[in-house]
């Protein structure tokens, strides 16, 4: 039976995913009233069933038991089933994933199939994938599900008594808050470090084994160490290497689109050279920074090189006629995955001149058997300075020649069926995209980068921020969902980067805004630290505060740091006390694994030793030699508004920066600032 023949209830939805599953012959409903109060009035089990729209095993899922008529039955006749797109409700996704990892003793992933109790949504059995038919190891999905609705009915008392047990495990969960007499200090940063070494592939660079995900954070860390020794004259050269060594490999690797630019997912190999295909938005944004960042530090075009493509990849593919990112790349294309990427010998030898393929086949590697599925997914064997060793020929003219193939190449593939396209855009990942866009135009002298994040932020003020709140989600002209802690915090890093960036008086007030929300509606006064959601939110099963980073920085870590920044920018009070609560009260859940939390070590840094806040004031142009200035060497920990002097009614102690004769600069670390200075020499000789 064609998939039209059926539609349920997610055709009303704008999810890109639930959509997706919107001709199924399941009976699905979105996560909501009506679900819940149906499964409540027949006694029936739930079936939560969560995914995202570039997930590969998702659709496996999908196409295998979804659409399939008798698996349809089976699921309608014994369950509720609910669909749920894990990026527009990471909050369900959290408390699930938690869940599946407390009863199943392993993690989770996508798709993850839960199964709850109708009466108070509790979890009491759940997994990932199902296959249709027993293989794996695991029964048939249609043999599960009769067994698991068989065990609700049959064994009541022990699900009551299981669910209790799992309700008092996530009351544990939460972080007890400061333990007594203990204080922050900088021994968690060298134990993440030692951590991190431990972790590291001293080969092919990264952090443990396949599959291979890039770890941001860590590399982020790496560099704030290296930059933090430096300024103490003995150089962690450790610590850059890893950095270095890694971001290497990975622009080197399959993990980067060696084409058309942007990173993948992760490596299924411990190589970099096999990815999963998708192309998330929130990726890209902590990788395109972090290169940015690396060719600051280090000089090396490569990681110039990558930054810039990746950045023109966002802009070309992921940035909506509005201004706001999209979500995401699906890993597959005419139902297979990777085959919008990949390519044979005989393809490319067609496309380009013999003297081009000459040096295509020697910077790929293209000799023996093909490294994906019959097929040659492309990854850097050879650098451009060997190649120009090899043929005796100038490196800028190998560069050339290989940039004009490479072009031919993209040409060529842009002819493919591409792969889908989640068009929604998300509060958070677009915060972070902002952040690194803003950022990277900054430190690369970009300006157009500049534009295109201004032009984000723009979209998200004008669709997402309603009423003095903010929303979570937007499609096809609809902006709706509570915003989370994340959406939050990531934008005000995006506004900080911004200002920095070029000064808008909006950009600040939306900052401070916002600041104000997360303060209002998700600190937890009575232990420190930031939930999830809010404190008008939905009230589900588990209310989480994220600690540790998964594939985006915590959000407590993050918030930490930018209400620390914001606070010493504004000298509001609330804000810095909030920070240093925060990350007292998760300490003592950083010591047990330093280095999975990433995000609050940045933070954490920043409490020990404030970051420098200078802010300028002058006529634009007469500003620019001073930022320039500022922006010449790597300082993570350094903050720079270059404020217009006829700017007005500032906030808190902006208000008292005020522009003498020509430029004014005020440079503060913490909360202790120096006289004001009005001579460039000094001003440079100040920050040396």
């Amino acid at each position: 039976m064609p998939k039209s023949a059926h539609t349920n209830r997610l055709i009303h939805e704008t999810s890109p995913y639930l959509l997706q599953h919107a001709h199924n012959p399941v009976d699905w409903y979105p996560w909501g009233a009506e679900a819940l109060e149906r499964a409540r009035r027949e006694d029936k089990p739930i079936l939560v069933s969560i995914g995202y729209s570039a997930c590969h095993w998702c659709h496996v899922m999908e196409h295998e038991s979804f659409e399939d008529e008798e698996v349809a039955r089976v699921m309608n006749g014994l369950f509720v089933c609910i669909k749920v797109d894990r990026e527009e409700r990471p909050d369900l996704d959290k408390i699930y994933q938690t869940a599946h990892q407390i009863l199943a003793q392993r993690p989770g992933g996508w798709p993850l199939n839960m199964f709850l109790t109708p009466d108070d949504q509790m979890p009491f059995f759940g997994g990932t994938y199902f296959p249709k038919s027993a293989k794996y190891g695991m029964p048939a999905f249609t043999d599960l599900l009769r067994h698991v609705a068989g065990v609700y009915a049959d064994k009541r008392d022990a699900i009551h008594e299981q669910n209790h047990s799992l309700r008092d495990i996530f009351g544990r969960l939460q972080p007890p808050g400061p333990a007594p007499g203990e204080h922050v200090g900088p021994e968690v940063l060298e134990q993440a470090h030692t951590e991190l070494q431990r972790q590291f592939d001293t080969r092919h660079g990264g952090f443990g084994k396949a599959p291979k995900f890039p770890h941001p954070t860590s590399l982020e860390l790496c560099l704030h160490r290296w930059a933090r020794s430096r300024h103490d004259d003995a150089q962690d050269q450790d610590a850059l290497h890893m950095a270095r060594h890694t971001l290497a490999a990975m622009a080197h690797g399959g993990i980067y689109d060696q084409i058309g630019g942007g990173f993948c997912r992760y490596s299924v190999d411990e190589r970099w050279e096999i990815p999963h295909f998708e192309k998330m938005l929130y990726d890209n944004a902590q990788l395109l920074a972090l290169y940015a960042d690396a060719w600051l530090a280090t000089g090396e075009s490569l990681f110039r090189r990558n930054a810039i493509e990746t950045a023109e990849w966002v802009m070309r593919e992921m940035q909506s006629p509005q201004g706001g990112y999209y979500s995401a790349l699906d890993a597959d294309s005419e139902g297979h995955e990777g085959k919008f990427y990949v390519w044979t010998v005989d393809e490319i030898r067609s496309l380009v001149t013999p003297g081009e393929w000459d040096l295509v086949e020697h910077r790929f590697g293209l000799q023996g058997t093909p490294n994906f599925e019959g097929q040659w997914h492309l990854n850097v064997r050879n650098t451009y300075d060997a190649i120009a060793d090899q043929f005796q020929r100038p490196e800028s003219e190998i560069i050339n020649l290989l940039d004009a193939a490479r072009a031919k190449l993209f040409a060529a593939r842009e002819q493919r069926v591409r792969p889908g396209r989640d068009e929604k855009i998300l509060t958070s990942w677009n915060g972070l995209m902002i952040q690194a866009m803003a950022h990277a135009g900054r430190v690369l002298g970009q300006p157009d980068f500049v534009v295109s994040a201004e032009r984000a932020m723009d979209f998200i003020q004008a669709q997402l921020w309603r009423d003095q709140r903010l929303l979570a989600t937007h499609k096809d002209g609809k902006s709706h969902l509570n915003a989370y802690l994340d959406d939050h915090v990531f934008l005000i890093a995006a506004a900080l980067e911004l200002l920095q960036a070029r000064f808008r008086r909006a950009d600040l007030d939306f900052a401070i805004a916002l600041a104000d929300n997360v303060l209002e509606h998700f600190e937890d006064e009575s232990h420190g630290g930031f939930y999830f959601t809010g404190d008008d939110h939905e009230k589900l099963v588990y209310r989480p505060k994220p600690v540790s980073d998964d594939a985006i920085p915590s959000g407590n870590g993050v918030a930490a740091r930018v209400l620390g920044q914001l606070g010493h920018l504004t000298g509001n009070l609330n804000y810095l006390h909030a920070a240093e609560r925060t990350l007292e009260a998760l300490y003592s859940g950083m010591r047990q694994q330093a280095s999975a939390h990433g995000a609050l070590l940045l933070a954490l840094e920043e409490q020990l030793s404030p970051p420098q806040t200078i802010v300028l004031r002058g006529t634009p142009e007469a500003m620019q030699p001073w930022q320039a200035i500022t922006g010449r060497q790597y300082h993570p920990h350094r903050l720079v508004l270059a404020i217009p002097g006829d700017a007005g009614n500032l906030p808190g102690i902006l208000a008292e920066r005020t522009a003498r004769n020509g430029v004014t600069a005020y440079i503060c670390t913490g909360q202790t600032c120096s006289a004001p200075v009005t001579d460039l020499a000094e001003f440079q000789a100040a920050l040396n």
